[in-house]
């Protein structure tokens, strides 16, 4: 009896302690409002710089454009300098302000593709369809910054 006691004592003591360590948003840490968009990429790992050369002109130009006109914070690249490791080598990143900014809106299709242009367009639609033979998609994520206070 006295085992049986001891052993629920100690499990009652176990959840009491898993309990007094959540922690509390806006508390405990804050939550970011901006959102990070990234995309993992398996490029076959003799392909990088082809892929990288199709990204220069497509899209980072056309990310260039949305941060221009303030549809996005900023965007990155980053490549893995262990090519052959992992289920991705290449990360694409956009940020965005805040989850506003994921809406579908007409009038900011509009000014992006006004500036945009349909010349860029066509060649952004020649080169992107040479993608799939050099590269698989492997996750995209939504994420949010957190800190601690």
């Amino acid at each position: 009896m006295k085992l049986r006691t001891m052993l629920v004592g100690m499990a009652l003591f176990g959840l009491a302690n898993v309990a007094s360590a959540d922690l509390d948003p806006w508390t405990d840490y804050d939550i970011s409002p901006i959102l990070s968009n990234v995309t993992t990429v398996k490029v076959d790992s003799n392909m990088i710089d082809k892929y990288l050369e199709g990204l220069k002109a497509t899209w980072a130009p056309a990310n260039d454009v949305a941060v221009e006109l303030g549809q996005i914070e900023s965007y990155s690249i980053y490549v893995s300098q262990l090519a052959n490791s992992g289920d991705f080598n290449v990360i694409l990143v956009v940020r965005l302000k805040n989850a506003a900014d994921m809406q579908p809106d007409q009038a900011k299709y509009n000014a992006f593709m006004k500036k945009w242009g349909e010349e860029n367009q066509k060649i952004s639609d020649k080169i992107v369809v040479t993608y799939p033979d050099i590269r698989e998609i492997t996750g995209e994520y939504l994420l949010r910054e957190i800190t601690f206070k």
